[in-house]
């Protein structure tokens, strides 16, 4: 259970979960906290507290519009109690938002079978969101790994509809009408950043003549990477064969990253222009 700002952004890098820092850095007069107090904000949850009330409200506000532009920022903030929110307290707050983007893509791994449970931890450990899912519980191992969210779905491809655009599929189930309906809707999508499959090039030739016969275009099905893994890493046992697969998600996303911009920080001036005001 996650209790301060501290242990969440433990568990948000380890998830690669983007999330604002929220920190009271200057006050005036009566305020509900002191300076230095924090909050963490995500998408969907807070850690901790800067006082409550609008103030706090106003605060959410601004972090979640930074976790939307989807970008490392800093912003500074003046907030005066009275007039602008409507609180008694009567002082001012200065607040410094750090927006730590999301690091990496979302990744969904069908499949909790053999290959499926040696490639969790490994994927767990790079820069990533991932999604682990399948229909069955007994699959799934009893600790799955730090920051793997795990899905029981009786239909997996439910998962698909709901990832974001630029998602990497791993297709790997116990079911090859499973994996043919899983790699269709990614393909349906239009907008996955890579779609995976495991099995034999038999399958492979196999399931791209059926998409053809579908009337998918070449370009799509080219999308499809089966046998997934690279050529490179050789070998058929479990870890090998997961080595191998995320070997290539590595060298995915790094070749999909864009320039990380430089974090340009708060002018100092900035920092300490309230505290000249009276």
């Amino acid at each position: 259970m996650t209790r301060t700002w501290m242990d969440a952004i433990a568990r948000l890098r380890d998830s690669a979960e983007p999330y604002v820092l929220v920190t009271v850095v200057g006050v005036q007069g009566s305020t509900p906290r002191e300076s230095g107090s924090k909050m963490l904000v995500t998408a969907e949850t807070t850690v901790d507290t800067i006082g409550g009330g609008h103030l706090e409200f106003a605060a959410i506000e601004h972090a979640r519009k930074l976790l939307l532009a989807g970008q490392d920022a800093q912003a500074l903030e003046h907030f005066p109690l009275g007039p602008r929110l409507g609180q008694c307290c009567g002082g001012r707050a200065s607040l410094l938002f750090e927006c730590f983007a999301a690091r990496g893509p979302q990744v969904l791994l069908f499949g909790a079978g053999h290959v499926g449970r040696a490639l969790a931890p490994l994927l767990a450990g790079l820069p990533l969101r991932l999604e682990w899912v399948d229909s069955r519980v007994a699959q799934f191992p009893q600790t799955v790994p730090e920051g793997v969210r795990m899905r029981l779905l009786d239909e997996p491809e439910d998962a698909v509809s709901e990832a974001p655009p630029g998602s990497y599929f791993l297709v790997m189930t116990h079911n090859h009408p499973l994996d043919y309906a899983l790699a269709e809707a990614v393909l349906k999508r239009g907008d996955a950043g890579f779609l995976g499959m495991i099995g034999s090039r038999t399958k492979a030739q196999r399931f791209r003549m059926r998409l053809e016969q579908h009337g998918y275009p070449a370009e799509a099905i080219a999308q499809l990477h089966c046998p997934i893994g690279l050529a490179e890493v050789p070998g058929k046992r479990p870890l090998e064969v997961a080595i191998s697969i995320a070997a290539q998600v590595i060298a995915r996303y790094h070749q999909d990253a864009p320039p990380r911009r430089t974090r340009e920080g708060v002018a100092w001036t900035a920092l300490c222009s309230e505290s000249t005001k009276s």
